[in-house]
């Protein structure tokens, strides 16, 4: 009783700490110019994310630079929302607050507190926690573009995934964020020549997510990995912004090419569970892979494919139905295809 009691207020003074913090930075802001404060009300990230992740890129870009360009820490909504949601679960469940303090609290930035996360989930005793988190901080904490998709991605799972109710959530729990994190560093380290370290993170990352993406594989933003297990991604697949790709997903080569030998995905499409995609082909903007299965050919923009081998069975009504995340037809769709299916045979 004696510990719990002290743990609790350790956790009242760590929390009382945090709000004087902010009071100090509130009290900052407002001696701020009115017309900075007017951009940052403007462009606050609250609302920048979910309209880029409704597809207004043009919008989203601008917004974001705009973001990025200033060094202050209030302009980044979703960092503090992860706090403040830190700090509820510390109060709900004070057994974690010293596990919430070193995951998040006790970060200055999201980009640190994601690489104190993906370290410790992927050290082993080779490749210590510290060397990784040097290695994550000496990219993200560098690259502006990684910033961006780290920030679009968690607003994904937040979005679309109706298990993850909370950023936080996203940032701790769940692996298909953690992995496609880990892989967005791996990209960057192979860019910049270094691929032995990439090639060595990447079956870390598999070894510890069940998530296999080619470093050299190129992934927009905006992207759900929803589960993330058994995803496989190619070294030559692209996979365009906004896409939702389920678990045991597979973007592969036939084993008969070399070179450019993987799949292309559009923006917003949304590619169902345990799909395989195979050889260097293009699937569409706004298109529908049904769970399970095989394309081997280019599919048009906003088609619903289904099938072994895959065939297109009708159109998406959404401009992204990686945002909707409806993966089965409704009745009527299937009652049209039956009436033009019967309409077909007698006019035939």
């Amino acid at each position: 009783m004696a510990h719990l009691s002290d743990e609790r207020s350790s956790l009242c003074e760590m929390l009382s700490t945090f709000t004087l913090i902010e009071n100090e930075e509130e009290k900052r802001e407002e001696e701020k110019p009115k017309i900075y404060a007017s951009k940052f009300m403007e462009y606050r990230l609250e609302r920048v994310f979910p309209v880029y992740a409704l597809g207004y890129a043009e919008l989203d870009i601008n917004a974001v630079a705009s973001i990025n360009n200033s060094a202050s820490s209030t302009f980044d909504p979703i960092w503090d929302a992860m706090r403040a949601e830190a700090k509820s679960e510390a109060e709900k469940e004070p057994i974690l607050s010293s596990f919430l303090y070193a995951s998040i609290l006790s970060h200055g930035c999201l980009e640190r507190a994601l690489g104190f996360v993906l370290a410790n989930r992927l050290q082993n005793p080779t490749l210590l926690a510290t060397q990784l988190i040097d290695i994550f901080d000496a990219v993200m904490m560098h690259d502006r573009g990684i910033q961006r998709s780290i920030r679009l991605d968690v607003q994904a799972f937040k979005d679309r995934d109706p298990s993850c109710l909370s950023y936080c959530w996203a940032l701790l729990y769940l692996k298909g964020y953690h992995s496609l994190q880990s892989y967005r560093v791996a990209h960057a380290l192979w860019n910049q020549g270094r691929r032995i370290l990439a090639l060595a993170l990447q079956s870390r990352i598999s070894e510890v997510f069940g998530v296999d993406i080619h470093p050299a594989a190129k992934i927009g933003e905006g992207i759900l990995l929803d589960h993330g297990t058994g995803v496989v991604i190619g070294e030559t697949a692209v996979v365009g912004n906004r896409v939702s790709l389920m678990q045991g997903v597979t973007l592969g080569g036939t084993g008969k090419e070399t070179g450019d030998r993987h799949p292309k995905i559009g923006p917003g499409a949304l590619i169902g569970a345990s799909a395989t995609i195979l050889g260097n082909i293009k699937i569409s903007e706004g298109a529908m892979i049904a769970a399970g299965s095989l394309v081997l050919k280019d599919i048009p923009p906003h088609s619903m494919v289904a099938g072994n081998p895959a065939k297109v069975i009708g159109c998406v009504g959404e401009q992204d139905p990686s945002l909707t995340m409806k993966h089965d037809a409704t009745k009527d769709f299937f009652q049209n295809v039956a009436v033009n299916s019967k309409d077909g045979k007698s006019s035939g």
